[in-house]
């Protein structure tokens, strides 16, 4: 998938990004009644904070900057040579799913994936990567935050979302979208962005994809 560099650099007006981004997280947790420990929100602060500069978001390629497929990120870490190599590759892989499908998932629509995927992916790597920490302080530490991430991810999704809009004012609400988002991740953003629009959706009709 490749996403224009120029976009996330008008992702945040703000000269202190990590402040902004703190209270933003802060703000869109309480609205979307998401809790999490210090540390979480922490690491999601900073990871936020290092994704609006585009090269750490972006691989430069001969036809410019492109974001990598996330079946590459898997496949770095089924064939990594060693275990650090594996959790870099995978802490990667949750990183970016996590951030396309909270900021760019507008931009997944009618893609050959969508953020189904993103979420199942993203999900599924820091789940295994919260079990390949070692066992010391440090590691206990990113452990339990790569669980939270993990058990939450779809939460923090909407979270992402909801920051995302804020700095993205006017943009078009598509209902059809809306109601396609619920239904593939059962998002509860999705679910009360559709209330508000007079159409309430049917508990039970979720269907939750594999990839």
């Amino acid at each position: 998938m490749r996403l224009a560099e120029s976009s996330s650099n008008r992702v945040i007006p703000s000269t202190n990004v990590r402040s902004y981004f703190q209270e933003s997280v802060t703000a869109a947790m309480a609205n979307q009644r998401i809790d999490a420990a210090e540390e979480t929100v922490g690491y999601v602060v900073e990871l936020l904070t290092a994704y609006t500069r585009a090269e750490e978001l972006f691989e430069q390629t001969p036809d410019g900057p492109a974001l990598r497929p996330l079946a590459n990120f898997y496949a770095d870490a089924v064939e990594a040579p060693t275990l650090e190599h594996r959790q870099r590759a995978l802490k990667r892989l949750g990183d970016v799913a996590l951030f396309i499908s909270g900021v760019f998932s507008d931009s997944l629509n009618r893609r050959l994936v969508d953020v189904d995927y993103y979420v199942a992916m993203g999900g599924s790597a820091y789940s295994c990567l919260s079990g390949s920490v070692p066992s010391s302080p440090r590691g206990r530490v990113f452990g339990s935050i790569y669980r939270e991430l993990a058990s939450k991810f779809q939460g923090f999704v909407d979270v992402l979302g909801e920051i995302s809009e804020g700095v993205r004012p006017g943009s078009e609400t598509d209902v059809l979208r809306l109601y396609e988002v619920w239904l593939r991740t059962g998002s509860q953003r999705a679910a009360n962005r559709l209330k508000r629009l007079g159409i309430h959706p049917v508990e039970g009709c979720v269907s939750r994809a594999s990839h």
